[in-house]
């Protein structure tokens, strides 16, 4: 979706990535604009987030900030970090060598496609 600075905040680009989420098959022959839930580490899990998700109508199962483990996002994360470990097989994207984001970003379209 986009590529923010390393320092900025985890959550602070959840809002504008769930608004820019092109339109998805709904199961039903439609089609849908948002996800059914947002799953995500404890760096998303602040109240204001929780409630901001909840109130696009999307399930939040974000755990709160500082709550004890055992959320069960360890059964569905395995899927993410394949993934992930799959796009670092391309030299470009274990590192990032470009100088725009755009270029950055477009990489990574290239080698999920």
């Amino acid at each position: 979706m986009s590529t923010g600075p390393a320092n900025q905040r985890d959550e602070q680009l959840l809002e504008p990535m769930l608004k820019k989420l092109p339109m998805l098959p709904d199961g039903k022959g439609g089609r849908r604009k948002k996800p059914k839930a947002v799953q995500a580490d404890r760096g998303y899990g602040f109240l204001h987030t929780i409630k901001m998700v909840v109130g696009m109508m999307i399930t939040s199962l974000l755990a709160l900030r500082g709550s004890p483990h055992g959320s069960g996002l360890g059964k569905t994360r395995y899927v993410v970090e394949r993934t992930l470990a799959w796009l670092g097989n391309y030299r470009r994207l274990k590192l990032c060598y470009e100088r725009t984001p755009e270029h950055f970003q477009a990489f990574h379209e290239l080698a999920a496609w």
